[in-house]
């Protein structure tokens, strides 16, 4: 049986950042309002980072953003746009054990859920669409 350290202890497989941002058109960006919340986990009833809190604002630069970037997506072929999808799906293989780990420290499923379900079907699902781009 595989044991995994809690998240930023000594031989973790995860360190959160103290906070995130939002994320978006491809980079991390302040919430417009600069509210954060604690993010509980429901592994041990504790805060573990600050996440931004997301006000109107900041939907309207994501759409900014995502509007910005359809045109070049737009243009994409298919085999281009399956690639990026194959691509994703790939890493999130590469990084099972990781995000695995993460994931059960954020939603308090068993590891075992996660490292044998979750992840593995998200890949699954990247995996699934690429493929129904190029049908």
């Amino acid at each position: 049986m595989t044991v995994y350290s809690n998240p930023g202890t000594p031989g973790a497989l995860v360190t959160f950042k103290p906070r995130y941002e939002n994320w978006i058109g491809g980079e991390w960006v302040k919430p417009v309002r600069g509210q954060y919340f604690e993010d509980i986990s429901p592994v041990n009833g504790k805060p573990f980072a600050e996440v931004a809190r997301g006000t109107a604002e900041d939907i309207e630069l994501a759409l900014d953003a995502a509007h910005s970037a359809a045109p070049v997506w737009g243009k994409t072929s298919s085999t281009e746009r399956a690639a990026v999808l194959n691509k994703i799906a790939d890493i999130i293989g590469a990084n099972l054990d990781l995000l695995s780990v993460d994931e059960t420290w954020e939603n308090g499923k068993p590891v075992r859920e996660t490292l044998n379900a979750d992840i593995p079907l998200c890949s699954d699902d990247f995996r699934y669409f690429a493929a129904s781009i190029r049908a």
